[in-house]
């Protein structure tokens, strides 16, 4: 390692450590009240912070520099190393400093490099350095000279073998992320059945003695949700199946993943009407709550979230244990500044929290941009009547005769929300 390159290196260290140290003291919040490397007021210790970050980058250009000029160093005395071992000869007479490879054994290979770059064998210590420098640790191409009357290329030889490695790139998907917010249940029933207090009134009060009680009002009603089937199938040769082992896993992943990504939509668009019925989304539940940011002057989304949370907790008697959100509105929350230019929910370099207000986030573009939920979740359910079933079958239409399979996905579940009032949907 060169002088310089040494010295960069240690002050690119330093100014790394110094980093460390500040973000250390400042704590998760950035709170530069707490800092004492660095001296001065809050923003003067931010400035400073940067500095020492734009410091870094500029070291680490410089860097980067000097470990290029090394490179092209060791390259230039790489190739007059090769080109002292193999010149090309044009008579039988050799000229003066030509190497000389004798064929009767009497010097190797290992030793023609030694006499080419001037090394006397004996010194064990420049050959190992040699040896190792210019060969173990590089990759070197030596002319030989030699001339060859019949070309062997790839066109007459052998065409050049090629494997694929395996991997498989999978197409671009929404992930699955709201169903992972709703409590899984299972039913060895068609339909959930259950009793909902729609009529609660309740006139306790204080009574003289011998007066008159006041009467209270209950009513129960049955409310039911069915259990409806997600499904699709698969056409495929046996010879897919039979010569590619990777694709029966391929299909085993993709085929439930559709099903998955389905019911994940359904949780939240689910009209429950149609042919077939589908479920019946959390956008679509009558006596859900609704909550308009424009309604408050002034209010940012983030404020406008706050506010269906109270709306659940004070309406709906909920406590509130999520908030559905669209990547895009997320974003604007996210990138949130003061007025000094600091990130409210953390440095760009942190990972950054997942929840607003302490409450977990699913970023889904399920919802539309603009339109967000904060739901007390545990007033729902997700029960499975059978989960992700898979079977296969020649004996679909004529696929017996034409040497194909049909491979079956399916599940029924049955999607519930107990109290809509837990729900409120907030337009940003």
């Amino acid at each position: 390692m060169s002088a310089k390159l040494k010295d960069l290196t240690e002050k690119l260290t330093k100014s790394q450590e110094k980093m460390g140290k500040i973000l250390e003291q400042a704590g998760d919040t950035l709170d530069f009240k707490k800092v004492t490397e660095v001296a001065g007021t809050d923003i003067e210790k931010a400035a400073a912070f940067r500095a020492i970050n734009d410091d870094c980058a500029s070291i680490q250009k410089e860097l980067d520099t000097e470990r290029l000029n090394v490179k092209a160093k060791e390259d230039f005395e790489k190739r007059g190393l090769i080109a002292k071992i193999a010149q090309p000869g044009t008579s039988g007479r050799k000229p003066e400093g030509d190497l000389e490879v004798e064929q009767k054994g009497e010097k190797n290979f290992a030793d023609a490099i030694l006499k080419a770059a001037g090394i006397d064998p004996r010194n064990e210590a420049k050959v190992e350095r040699v040896l190792k420098e210019f060969f173990w640790n590089k990759e070197i191409e030596i002319p030989l000279g030699a001339s060859l009357k019949t070309l062997m290329d790839s066109s007459s030889g052998w065409v050049p073998e090629t494997t694929r490695t395996g991997r498989l790139v999978d197409k671009a998907a929404r992930p699955i992320q709201i169903t992972d917010l709703i409590p899984a249940g299972q039913t060895g029933q068609n339909a959930i059945v259950y009793m909902e207090e729609t009529t609660l009134t309740q006139n306790a009060a204080e009574t003289d003695e011998a007066g008159q009680y006041n009467e209270d009002a209950y009513a129960l009603t049955e409310q039911s949700q069915a259990v409806r089937k997600i499904a699709s199938f698969l056409p495929v040769t046996d010879e897919q199946l039979e010569d590619v082992p990777q694709v029966r896993g391929y299909i085993n992943n993709r085929g439930p993943m559709g099903l998955r990504r389905k019911l994940d939509s359904q949780l939240w668009n689910g009209s429950g009407a149609g042919t077939p019925t589908q479920l019946l989304g959390i956008n679509s539940k009558t006596g859900t709550q609704t909550h308009l940011r424009a309604s408050v002057a002034g209010d940012k989304p983030v404020d406008a979230l706050f506010r269906a949370g109270r709306k659940v907790r004070v309406t709906g008697r909920a406590n509130p244990t999520g908030i559905l959100i669209n990547p895009e509105d997320f974003e604007d929350i996210r990138l949130m500044k003061t007025n000094d230019g600091a990130y409210v929910w953390g440095h760009p370099s942190e990972a950054g929290p997942e929840r607003i207000f302490g409450l977990p986030i699913a970023q889904t573009d399920i919802l539309a941009a603009g339109t967000a939920c904060v739901a007390d979740f545990m007033y729902s359910e997700l029960a499975e009547k059978r989960g992700i079933m898979v079977k296969i079958s020649d004996s679909h239409s004529d696929y017996f005769i034409k040497g194909k399979q049909a491979i079956r996905f399916d599940m029924r579940v049955a999607f519930v929300i107990y109290r809509p009032a837990a729900f409120c949907i907030v337009t940003l």
